[in-house]
């Protein structure tokens, strides 16, 4: 416990700032963070990044990554249509099952292509949200960590009945309703400071939400960042690890660290609750 929270300090004191000064700073470390996620679940299959599908996989991610901002400002990337360079990305991969005569196989081939859409997708959301204001990404993580903190929390004292024993064991239905809770809480938080007349609040009042969306807000966040979580507990068990990695000790790696978000941020944007 005494280094998960070492750990965790160290974090936010490195990431807030750079997710405070946005931009291309900000960019830099998601792309970072993105590339490391891929390398965590292709060493998880046992299948190195550094070769030919590896590199091909990691190209799109990179694709994916690449804010349409940045598209429209640059004159040849504005001819770049994402899904045909996907396309292409899964042909070769496809391709590489015939040229290596099957060692590379279909699953191979599977797994490589959703990998870098499930990584790069969601590392692509969470760059768009800060695009659309600082206060909106924060709103999220800190609706990420109430959930998470109050569901350990309820489900150390209250659990009694398993949410999803067959995947994590640990996790009851009685922290899932109190991680529930506590992001409901944290997120009318936000609604009453918009009330509050604070110079370095103000940002807030700029998210036009009514009571009902911000209660809305907490439900959705907490019920999808669980699925996150388990999502990650699912195929972390069928790999036989007990961690994504280990670059944050105590936390595991950025997969680890991130589940949740990762979930999340996407679905946000599908049913419209944050809009570019």
């Amino acid at each position: 416990m005494k280094q998960r929270v070492i750990t965790a300090v160290i974090a936010a004191a490195l990431f807030i700032p750079v997710v405070y000064i946005g931009g291309n700073l900000f960019l830099a470390v998601i792309y970072a963070m993105a590339t490391i996620g891929v390398s965590e679940l292709f060493k998880m299959r046992k299948l190195s990044v550094f070769s030919f599908a590896g590199i091909i996989s990691l190209i799109g991610l990179w694709t994916i990554l690449l804010p349409e901002t940045l598209i429209n400002d640059v004159s040849w990337l504005h001819n770049l249509d994402k899904p045909n360079v996907i396309y292409i990305i899964i042909t070769l991969l496809l391709a590489t099952t015939v040229i290596s005569k099957n060692k590379f196989t279909f699953e191979d081939a599977s797994f490589s292509t959703l990998t870098f859409l499930y990584v790069g997708v969601s590392f692509y959301y969470f760059f768009q949200i800060r695009e659309v204001g600082l206060v909106y990404l924060l709103h999220v993580m800190f609706l990420i960590w109430a959930s998470d903190i109050g569901a350990y929390q309820f489900g150390s004292k209250f659990g009694k009945h398993k949410l999803w024993p067959t995947i994590s064991p640990n996790k009851t239905i009685e922290g899932f309703i109190g991680g529930m809770i506590s992001a409901v809480i944290v997120s009318l938080c936000f609604y009453f400071l918009r009330k509050v007349d604070v110079t370095f609040i103000n940002s807030v009042r700029d998210m036009d939400y009514t009571f009902t969306k911000f209660v809305l807000f907490g439900v959705v966040i907490a019920t999808v960042g669980t699925f996150g979580d388990l999502v990650q507990s699912a195929y972390k068990r069928h790999y036989g690890v007990k961690d994504s990695g280990n670059l944050l000790p105590g936390h595991g790696g950025i997969l680890d660290r991130f589940d949740s978000l990762m979930y999340t941020l996407p679905i946000l944007f599908i049913l419209g609750l944050i809009v570019a």
